[in-house]
């Protein structure tokens, strides 16, 4: 089968697509034919040798597909056929024709929506579901500020605060991608490169600020974070764009606010053993979100939720799909169309 591939670490010329063993699927796990992957952030640092993948994972890059039931492996409950439309949670692996991914964490791709559609799905809604809810604990009427509000993760947090009855506040570096915020959702957002957000936040607030923030910028908005967070908030650290050195009184801040600090990474969560009586951690996500949050993305829901793709990318322009993200031009996902 063909997968993206990289032989050294480094920039995206380093990408090409390359023939390489299609997988067989183990003790329950399935075996997808691979329709549509997405990028994510994780895979450009693992494209710079800057996080490998976790052990035991495979170490082509993709963290989400869409595409059919190809094959069943032994210990399988049945619960899955061959030709199922699917989608997945992966630690690796999706940007390739076929992957095995253990049965827990599969969903069924949405009534009338396409492999492009759901493959925008897994990975970022599943990182906003779980930033808010297994994490956060958000409750209805808190307000949320969300970093980098026209990402992925960003248009799905947005959506799932409102799913939550709470009210979505965001930041993102162009007009453009405040008006695409606005579009889903957002209450409120402010361009971080021009005016100073944590003043705006806390005059949006009426003086209160925010209850939880969602961040994926880190070291660069620290002082701006706890300026507009609120007693008692919590603040969500997912990722480190801007790196994690902070200079200054961090933990006086806090304290002086009883805040906390969370940080969380979806990918590296360990694979220990799963049963049905105790599901690893994530297939309860997994199966949290398709009960909650899946139903919403079929017709005839209220509120009607909806994956946003920037742009579609065939598998052997993966070089150019690295450089559209590295210079934050999509709003959105970018979807990798992978060739039968």
């Amino acid at each position: 089968m063909f997968a993206a591939y990289f032989d050294c670490p480094g920039g995206p010329e380093n990408l090409y697509m390359k023939e390489v063993m299609k997988p067989d699927p183990g003790e329950g796990e399935i075996l997808v034919k691979v329709s549509a992957s997405a990028l994510n952030r994780a895979d450009l640092l693992q494209r710079r040798g800057k996080y490998p993948p976790p052990k035991g994972a495979s170490d082509i890059l993709g963290l989400e597909a869409a595409g059919s039931v190809a094959g069943l492996g032994p210990g399988c409950s049945g619960r899955w056929k061959i030709g199922d439309a699917v989608m997945a949670l992966l630690s690796g692996g999706g940007q390739a024709q076929y992957v095995t991914v253990p049965e827990g964490l599969l969903m069924p791709v949405p009534k009338d929506m396409t492999f492009i559609q759901a493959a925008a799905i897994p990975e970022a809604w599943l990182t906003a579901f779980q930033l808010l809810h297994f994490v956060g604990k958000v409750q209805e009427g808190e307000k949320v500020l969300i970093h980098a509000g026209a990402s992925g993760v960003g248009m799905a947090a947005i959506q799932l605060v409102r799913l939550a009855k709470a009210i979505p506040i965001v930041t993102a570096g162009t007009q453009e991608k405040l008006k695409a915020t606005a579009n889903a959702g957002a209450a409120a957002g402010f361009n971080y490169k021009t005016e100073d957000f944590s003043e705006k936040v806390l005059e949006f607030t009426q003086g209160s600020g925010v209850d939880i923030i969602l961040d994926c910028v880190g070291g660069s908005h620290w002082e701006k974070n706890l300026n507009c967070l609120n007693t008692d908030g919590r603040w969500i650290i997912y990722g480190l764009l801007s790196g994690g050195e902070v200079h200054g009184d961090l933990l006086a801040r806090l304290l002086s606010k009883r805040a906390s600090i969370h940080t969380s990474l979806l990918r590296s969560r360990d694979k220990e053993a799963s049963s049905v009586f105790f599901p690893q951690y994530k297939e309860r996500l997994v199966r949290a979100f398709r009960e909650q949050v899946l139903p919403h993305f079929s017709g005839g829901t209220s509120p009607r939720l909806q994956p946003l793709v920037d742009s579609v990318y065939p598998l052997h322009a993966i070089a150019e799909a690295h450089r559209a993200m590295e210079e934050n031009r999509n709003i959105g996902k970018i979807v990798i169309e992978i060739p039968v």
